[in-house]
C-alpha cells in the first residue's frame, strides 16, 4: 500500500500531541490487555497496518501465538481471562457503534471485571486504537514495526 498522505509531515504538532495522549492512555493498562484490544479492534476495521504493529508488540510482550491467532475465535477459545473476555466484548461493541445489540450484556460483563475508572481507561483505549486505524487506512499508512523507536512500542499505530 502506498501512503495517499503521510499525516506526520502535514500536521506535526497534531500527530505528536495524539502521539503523546495515545501513549499515556495505553500505559494506564496492563500491556497484555491493551495488545488483545489493539489487535481485536484493528481485526474488526480491517487495518493491516495496526494488526502488524500490535500483533509484534504483544509478541514482544510475551504473548503467545495460541491466544494472537484464536484472537477473532475468543468467545470459543478457552484461553483468555473473564477479564479479557469482558474487555475484548467491550472492544467490540464500541468499535462497532451502529450495531449496538450487545451493548447491554458487554457492559454487564466489563462492570464485572473492571473498577469504573478501569472502564474510563479501557473505553479511551479503544478509542485510541479505533483512532488510529482510520489514520492508517484512511491515508493508506504502513510502517514496519523495525521503525517504531523502541520507547514508542506502546503507541497506537
Amino acid at each position: 500500500m502506498t501512503a495517499r498522505l503521510n499525516p506526520f509531515a502535514a500536521a506535526p504538532s497534531l500527530m505528536k500531541d495524539w502521539q503523546t495522549i495515545s501513549l499515556a492512555i495505553n500505559e494506564s493498562m496492563e500491556p497484555t490487555l491493551v495488545g488483545l484490544v489493539e489487535i481485536r479492534a484493528s481485526q474488526i476495521n480491517g487495518c493491516a497496518n495496526c494488526l502488524n504493529l500490535h500483533t509484534v508488540f504483544a509478541r514482544e510482550n510475551g504473548e503467545t501465538e495460541q491466544r494472537i491467532n484464536l484472537l477473532s475465535a475468543w468467545r470459543e477459545a478457552p484461553c483468555y481471562t473473564d477479564r479479557e473476555r469482558a474487555a475484548l466484548g467491550w472492544t467490540e461493541v464500541m468499535t462497532r457503534l451502529s450495531e449496538g445489540h450487545e451493548r447491554e450484556s458487554a457492559y454487564r460483563a466489563l462492570q464485572a471485571q473492571f473498577s469504573e475508572e478501569e472502564q474510563v481507561k479501557l473505553t479511551l483505549i479503544i478509542s485510541v486504537i479505533n483512532g488510529w486505524n482510520r489514520v492508517a487506512t484512511g491515508f493508506g499508512i504502513w510502517v514496519d514495526p523495525s521503525e517504531v523507536k523502541p520507547s514508542a512500542t506502546r503507541v497506537s499505530a
